[in-house]
């Protein structure tokens, strides 16, 4: 990809082209739930840079409940970032529950270590800094992995996210869950390209063909959800 620093700090527009609205939810449903150290880690990865790469905390709260729906005890995040849905998780496993945590940047990681830490729940995470394609290769290849996960949470690289649904797919169980981040892209997926700035198109275009291949997958049932910058919930039934 070019220009690959300036497509990372791009800012979107709200999804639901109204910040008004946007405002409204997270105050009066969203932040009187948040928990306090999430709430703490927010506001430390705004002062951050890029810092509006960070989960949502709207789609954070969704993701809450369907964890406890689920049970979930062992999950997978391809990209942590500073660790706010890391952190969620944590929060919302078994004391005994796994996360398998990857991401190319451990100091990022680092920023929420210590948010980490004070909720007690650093034992539940195994960090593991890589590129995520050699991980979850060398995962789907020990058969004592395959259909063992409960959740994935996907928030990385758009133009690679079909490439580990192609792995996840083989890691979360049957009934198990797959959620993809960003995949509304503050509405840009129906805006026509010509009036895209050209630092968005790359996003724009993968986003576009993540949802086309999600949908055109019946090996899960699927929700595209408008929360967040667009949450894609897929339960696996193949």
């Amino acid at each position: 990809m070019e220009n690959i620093e300036e497509i990372m700090n791009a800012n979107f527009p709200v999804i639901l082209q109204s910040d008004k609205l946007a405002k409204y939810i997270v105050e009066t449903a969203v932040y009187p739930r948040e928990a306090q150290l999430l709430k703490e880690l927010r506001e430390r990865t705004e002062n951050y840079p890029r810092g509006n790469m960070g989960t949502s905390p709207d789609s954070g709260q969704l993701i809450s409940i369907l964890l406890k729906l689920l049970n979930a005890k062992k999950t997978i995040e391809i990209g942590v970032f500073t660790g706010y849905s890391l952190l969620l998780t944590a929060l919302n496993i078994p004391h005994d529950g796994k996360i398998t945590a990857i991401d190319i940047d451990r100091k990022a990681y680092e920023v929420g270590l210590p948010f980490i830490k004070k909720a007690g729940v650093e034992h539940k995470i195994d960090f593991i800094e890589s590129p995520a394609l050699p991980i979850l290769d060398k995962l789907v290849q020990d058969p004592s992995n395959l259909g063992t996960y409960d959740f994935a949470f996907i928030d990385a690289d758009k133009w690679s996210y079909m490439n580990y649904h192609e792995r996840l797919i083989k890691l979360v169980k049957v009934g198990g869950l797959l959620a993809y981040d960003d995949t509304l892209l503050g509405g840009f997926v129906v805006w026509p390209e010509e009036d895209v700035e050209a630092v968005h198109r790359p996003f724009r275009k993968a986003a576009i063909e993540v949802n086309q291949a999600l949908a055109n997958d019946h090996r899960v049932e699927i929700a595209l959800t408008p929360v967040g910058d667009g949450l894609t919930i897929c339960r696996r039934i193949a």
